[in-house]
């Protein structure tokens, strides 16, 4: 049986934290930030945690490898 890959997608995405949530960066923060906000702007470049229990469990399982 050949060894497990992980989601390659997923992998560019997601992290896993020592305590094992996981860690996503927030979407929106690539193009048209004119219009948008310096306050808007600032919290999107912070990281967020997945909260949904049923979205964590299907993206660990895309990571496990």
């Amino acid at each position: 049986m050949p060894k497990m890959k992980s989601h390659k997608g997923a992998r560019k995405r997601f992290k896993i934290t020592g305590s094992g949530k996981v860690k996503r960066m927030r979407a929106f923060k690539s193009h048209i930030l004119t219009k948008k906000s310096p306050k808007r702007k600032r919290h999107l470049r912070h990281a967020t945690i997945i909260t949904t229990r049923g979205e964590v469990r299907n993206i660990k399982r895309l990571l496990q490898a």
